[in-house]
């Protein structure tokens, strides 16, 4: 009864409500029913719009009396000017205390190598020679960020930023599968007494999450310095490199202050009463981003909700696509009672800003509110990316944002709204340099209100029609993931509220915790969103890891591979790379994708495939590329080529040929020194190169099998082996 009412109510139904409550009084039921469904549809919005809000809160983690020791070598990078720091000198002395062999990693922040792309490859070749004369690392902590100054070739970007996003590089590069800490100092705010002190090195913590799910079985976490790394301090840093901070598990999103260790969550956000009058649109409004999807959407709202003056740039203006027909549909939209300016501008370029600024309040009107919605969305793994392909992103975003922040009037200025994403929050897989840029507007929202000044930064989840996300198949895959896309109308409802209630951040997304939980938690334990129940429910339910390491994971499944025969082993592997193309597209079950149809066919794009590979590479342990998917299109042949790369995909005899194989290689040098061992061996040789196919002259290097071996140095019977049998 009560659902048909409701129903009839939203409808505006009169005959189906009359029928439902068995009454016949239509005149008076017809006044009544347009107010009964504006207010059911009010509290439906508002119901789904709660279900939005989220923010993050900084817990407080206690550590007791225990006192972390750190074993094996620790590699700490070090920018080239802050080498001889206080801050970095305690650093290396604490890891040293607590039991770590320290070797410092001093990395060019001056000069070629830290601004060219080649710097990259610089940097793995010496990482490899660091590896191979002192072993490898048990963990490597940068403190690069610490060298905050702008990039020398884009200034969009600090230095740090930059040399991290090299070191991130370079260590895969060179094979290194240390646990990777990054950390920064002033990047994050835990509470209004701590005030936020670098926006810029909040860019390295955007990066990190992405790290963290790109590269999850070689990341180890985030950790804000304070500003004097005192005794106390120092162990707190130790234990959260050693993997004993947290109670639920290891916690890689901490900061470190003189009142303790406090390690970051993902809460809901209640709807709070509003700190201040609400707030309304009034005199001239900045949208950059203006004539696009997000910006037009923006604008219809502040239109109807009364603005009387619009700005809208971009960095075409009036030439472009749609800005014409947008400024009179806005006009039209206000019945003739707001002015609307569509202005060129790039924001990139402070003169430019400074020079439209001076234009629209010539006439002594100045910005009342500005919505930084410039910036695109552009997806590249960080393996794949590039100095430049960072500050290409942050250009329009942070730029923009900074000269607005240091341009605008402060006195009169009302709102300051960015336009972040949950690629910042918690991460999102070829988003790297997405993540950073908003990163650091969040921060930048949270530096403002330290000043005393408006602002507010919101991180979006996917929007509906022409939103942040505009390609279909980008929609669909998230949407599968359990982040559907949000309608504009409901978000710029949040917006509005969040403003009434001068919120400075928050995160608006639709989560549907139940398909993004199994996903999101795959390769690693994520106490970011342990906190909430519906993650927790999720968890219960599924079979995601729980704090086991990403190493124990792939070792546990090696170990169950060592023992099984060819056929059973090919198997193993189809039904691994089955389960996990399932997942990745939604399924239930892998019946769905069994059957040796293409991914192509089975419904897979560019981001499922990188999905797919990151899975299968958290696993299995083995770093894959890229273009895993496209280079093996069908499940049996990925299976296939899975077979050759693990290490326990050999058979057993072959396993074991080949340690016999390198234990006599090893041997070498003193059996030859015996001219009859020297004789023996080299007729086994012969006998075993007939065996294999091998006739003389056809080698490709190293003495004749038939003539040569007799008088043959060590050396040069090893380039022989080397040539002949493809062993090392």
């Amino acid at each position: 009864m009560e659902a048909r009412f409701w129903e009839a109510v939203e409808h505006e139904d009169l005959e189906a409500l009359t029928t439902t409550l068995e009454i016949d009084e239509q005149t008076r039921l017809g006044e009544l029913l347009p107010a009964l469904s504006s207010w059911r549809r009010g509290q439906s919005d508002r119901a789904t719009v709660d279900s939005w809000r989220y923010r993050i809160t900084w817990s407080p983690v206690a550590i007791g009396e225990r006192t972390a020791t750190l074993s094996g070598t620790w590699w700490v990078a070090v920018p080239e000017g802050r080498a001889d720091s206080a801050r970095v000198a305690a650093v290396v002395a604490a890891l040293g205390r607590r039991g770590a062999r320290v070797v410092p990693l001093t990395v060019a922040t001056t000069g070629r190598d830290a601004v060219r792309d080649a710097g990259r490859d610089v940097l793995a070749e010496r990482l490899r020679r660091e590896a191979d004369t002192g072993g490898t690392p048990a963990g490597v902590l940068s403190l690069l960020a610490l060298d905050d100054g702008p990039h020398p070739e884009h200034t969009a970007l600090t230095t740090g930023l930059a040399l991290n996003v090299g070191l991130v590089q370079a260590l895969g590069d060179a094979g290194i599968a240390a646990p990777l800490w990054l950390a920064t100092t002033g990047a994050v705010s835990v509470s209004g007494s701590d005030p936020l002190g670098s926006p810029a090195q909040a860019a390295t913590w955007g990066l990190g999450r992405v790290v963290a799910l790109e590269h999850p079985q070689r990341w180890g976490g985030l950790v804000d310095l304070p500003g004097d790394l005192d005794e106390r301090s120092a162990d707190r840093l130790c234990a959260a490199l050693s993997g004993i901070v947290g109670d639920s598990g290891p916690e890689d999103q901490l900061a470190l202050r003189d009142a303790g260790v406090f390690v970051r969550r993902l809460v809901r956000a209640p709807l709070r009463t509003p700190g201040r009058e609400s707030w309304k649109p009034h005199g001239t409004v900045l949208i950059t981003g203006g004539t696009g999807g997000l910006g037009a959407q923006i604008a219809r709202w502040l239109v109807r909700s009364g603005a009387e003056h619009l700005v809208l740039t971009s960095r075409r203006g009036t030439a472009a696509p749609g800005a014409a027909e947008l400024r009179e549909e806005l006009i039209a939209l206000g019945e003739g009672g707001v002015r609307v300016t569509v202005a060129a501008c790039d924001v990139r370029d402070r003169g430019e800003v400074a020079a439209l600024l001076g234009r629209i309040t010539s006439g002594d009107e100045p910005v009342r509110a500005v919505f930084h919605a410039a910036g695109v969305v552009e997806f590249s793994q960080l393996a794949d990316s590039t100095v430049a392909d960072f500050a290409e992103m942050a250009d329009g975003k942070v730029l923009g944002a900074t000269h607005l922040d240091a341009l605008l009037d402060q006195d009169h200025l009302e709102a300051f709204v960015l336009f972040s994403s949950i690629a910042a929050t918690w991460g999102s897989g070829g988003q790297s340099a997405y993540a950073a840029a908003n990163a650091h507007l969040d921060a930048l929202a949270e530096h403002r209100e330290a000043r005393g000044l408006p602002a507010t930064s919101v991180a979006w989840g996917p929007w509906a029609d022409h939103g942040m996300i505009e390609h279909g198949e980008v929609a669909e895959h998230l949407s599968r993931r359990g982040l559907p896309a949000m309608e504009p109308r409901l978000a710029v409802a949040a917006l509005s509220e969040a403003l009434h209630t001068g919120e400075t951040s928050l995160v608006l997304a639709d989560v549907r915790w139940d398909r993004f939980v199994p996903g999101f938690t795959a390769a690693r334990h994520r106490p970011l969103i342990g906190e909430l129940p519906e993650v927790r429910d999720a968890l219960a339910t599924t079979a995601a890891p729980d704090s086991t390491g990403p190493d124990d994971v792939a070792d546990t499944f090696l170990a169950g591979l060592a023992s099984l025969p060819g056929e059973d082993l090919d198997r193993a592997l189809r039904d691994l790379v089955h389960a996990q193309a399932a997942a990745v597209l939604g399924h239930s079950s892998s019946d769905a994708v069994a059957g040796g149809r293409p991914f192509k066919e089975l419904g897979f794009d560019s981001l499922t495939a990188v999905e797919l590979r990151n899975r299968l590479a958290a696993v299995t342990g083995l770093d894959l590329p890229a273009t895993l998917v496209f280079d093996y299109p069908a499940p049996v042949a990925l299976a296939e080529y899975l077979r050759g790369e693990l290490p326990s995909a050999h058979p057993a005899d072959a396993r074991t040929l080949f340690d016999d194989l390198d234990r006599w290689e090893s041997a070498l040098p003193e059996l030859l020194t015996d001219d009859g061992v020297r004789e023996r061996l080299t007729g086994r040789l012969n006998d075993l190169m007939a065996k294999l196919g091998g006739t003389p002259g056809e080698h490709t290097g190293g003495p004749s099998p038939d003539t040569g071996l007799l008088s043959a140095t060590a050396d040069e019977v090893f380039d022989f082996i080397d040539n002949e049998f493809g062993a090392s």
